[in-house]
């Protein structure tokens, strides 16, 4: 989440760091007897403390909600504020102890000590807050920015799955499977109708099972093998451990989708597709040879399919293209730790 910096506007913390150090003379200014130079003093030493105090809290505020997001009170925090705030008030009452001699050292350090835990305390629950508010609201802008982002990318990879073209071959295929009465037509027809099944069944999904992911992409190989016969081949090689792991529906099938519309599928030059696990990675790999009139790619596809991945789980997936082999590494999502 890009947080917008948390900002205190300076007049609000020197305009009540001043009426706080003001007010703090009251009762001795109603005393009557009190010396001008000791109100002065008084108030200084309180005006000084209570802009300490503000910055203080507004350093640590930020960095604590970097680390503990929004768990709300921290007590370590608090407690290591009143220890820093204990130890500057001692040295502001010596300093009022150099300036006014003649008064009673630990009376008015004990004063001093206890209104510093005071105003500690206040400014501490105050701008908890503010924070706490700024906090939820940049939190509320990230998740309407993820929702829009998912959902464009959502409806992107809904384009691709209901690609006229696709259906256009697909439906070339079946004619001339029927045509020639091939024994695989009853699957085909089939492959076709579970392919579509899982399409509407997972558009409004964020994220699906690796096991059923292999399926869509199962069932989409037996279409793209019924158009090109031996010209493509996929291996699968995922170990069993990562069945149960999460993906953004389509993503292995439009992967696939890519490697055919760029590169060269013929009997005589095979394009094989891999897909297999590396460590905490779905990797799916393919020979280049690509296109002599190949539409140029955007990478569009692939920016899409990354954008999914930083928004629901902030992981990016990893590109390699060397030795005439073109990779794309998928992380793993665990529904445990990336819930």
């Amino acid at each position: 989440m890009n947080n917008q910096p948390f900002k205190v506007s300076p007049w609000l913390i020197w305009s009540s760091s001043l009426a706080i150090g003001l007010l703090s003379s009251v009762p001795k200014i109603a005393e009557l007897h009190i010396k001008p130079e000791e109100a002065l003093v008084n108030s200084l030493i309180t005006f000084l403390f209570a802009i300490f105090v503000w910055y203080l809290n507004i350093y640590m505020l930020p960095k604590t909600y970097k680390r503990n997001d929004s768990k709300g009170v921290s007590i370590l925090r608090l407690l290591w504020n009143l220890i820093v705030g204990i130890g500057v008030m001692l040295a502001l009452s010596y300093l009022q102890q150099l300036l006014l001699p003649y008064l009673e050292f630990g009376p008015a350090m004990l004063m001093f000590e206890v209104r510093g835990v005071f105003i500690n305390l206040i400014f501490y629950m105050f701008l908890q807050i503010l924070y706490q508010s700024h906090y939820n609201q940049q939190v509320g802008v990230a998740f309407e920015r993820s929702k829009s982002i998912n959902l464009g990318a959502q409806y992107e990879l809904l384009k691709q799955q209901i690609n006229p073209h696709f259906l256009f071959n697909s439906l070339n295929t079946l004619k001339s499977m029927v045509e020639t009465n091939d024994e695989h037509s009853v699957e085909f027809i089939l492959k076709l109708s579970d392919f579509y099944r899982f399409t509407l069944e997972s558009r409004k999904l964020d994220l699906i099972r690796l096991g059923e992911e292999l399926q869509i992409v199962n069932a989409y190989m037996f279409l793209l093998k019924s158009r090109f016969e031996a010209g493509i081949d996929l291996t699968i090689d995922v170990e069993e451990k990562y069945m149960n792991s999460l993906i953004p529906p389509f993503t292995l099938q439009l992967l696939i989708e890519n490697c055919v519309k760029h590169n060269v599928v013929s009997l005589d030059k095979p394009l094989l597709i891999k897909i297999y696990s590396e460590r905490d990675f779905i990797v799916i790999e393919n020979g280049i040879r690509l296109k002599t009139n190949s539409e140029t790619s955007t990478g569009i596809g692939i920016e899409n399919i990354n954008q999914r991945y930083v928004h629901l789980a902030n992981k990016k997936i990893e590109i390699t293209d060397a030795n005439n082999t073109f990779a794309i590494k998928l992380p793993i999502i665990y529904e445990h730790f990336n819930h």
